[in-house]
């Protein structure tokens, strides 16, 4: 049974006032702290925010239009399910926008800038996944992502990436479950990163449409898993 966000409310620290009422629930959705199906109380969030009903309408409304959430009638709020055919348009958009920040945060990067985070995708990574470490590991891709969305210097792609981000945020924690997948995205990664510390940026284009194109099937794979 989907958990509501009164019910998921119990097992974390209530939020501090002020807090970004639409930021926290947009990582509780991205993370699948809120999973898909699960409703959204505006008295609850309104109680644990301390803010206003209308407040929280108004998250409400920035999440529906960024297709986080649904509002369905005699229902209210409720964190928005993808479908499988919607998963594979995200994935063929995901290829060719990572593709190009990859690309631009290569051509903005000196040669040797990349270094660090190679090292953090060597051994140690991969001791994390043969431990079973795979939530670090997925913490350790996520920020590889922001470090490219940081170097690329595109508001425009930081923007359109973000919000698929949202959206499909769940699926590497899931796919890295499957057998085999966190390896084989292991050696991808590397080969990315190693083309953008050589600067070589066309080269780490290809190599990142690779990476996500390969993701792309093996959620065709195990989409009854993974979703």
């Amino acid at each position: 049974m989907a958990a509501t966000t009164k019910t998921a409310r119990k097992a974390r620290p209530v939020s501090a006032p002020g807090a970004d009422v639409l930021a926290v629930l947009r990582d509780r959705i991205a993370s699948q702290e809120l999973a898909p199906g699960s409703k959204l109380r505006e008295h609850d969030l309104a109680d644990e925010f301390n803010v206003s009903r209308a407040r929280i309408r108004d998250v409400f409304s920035t999440l529906e239009q960024r297709g986080l959430i649904e509002r369905i009638p005699n229902r209210g709020a409720v964190v928005m399910r993808l479908e499988p055919k919607q998963v594979f348009e995200i994935y063929d958009v995901r290829e060719v926008l990572e593709g190009v920040a990859v690309r631009r945060a290569t051509e903005n990067s000196p040669p040797g800038s990349w270094s660090g985070m190679l090292e953090k995708f060597g051994d140690r990574a991969e001791a994390m996944i043969r431990a079973g470490e795979l939530e670090t590991y997925a913490e350790l891709i996520n920020t590889f992502r922001r470090e490219i969305i940081n170097h690329c210097d595109s508001p425009i792609l930081t923007s359109m990436l973000d919000s698929l981000f949202e959206r499909t945020g769940f699926l590497v924690r899931r796919l890295i479950l499957v057998p085999g997948r966190a390896l084989e995205g292991l050696q991808e990664h590397r080969g990315v990163l190693t083309a953008m510390n050589e600067g070589r940026a066309d080269d780490a284009e290809r190599l990142k449409r690779t990476n996500i194109r390969n993701a792309r099937e093996c959620f065709r794979r195990y989409q009854k898993l993974v979703l």
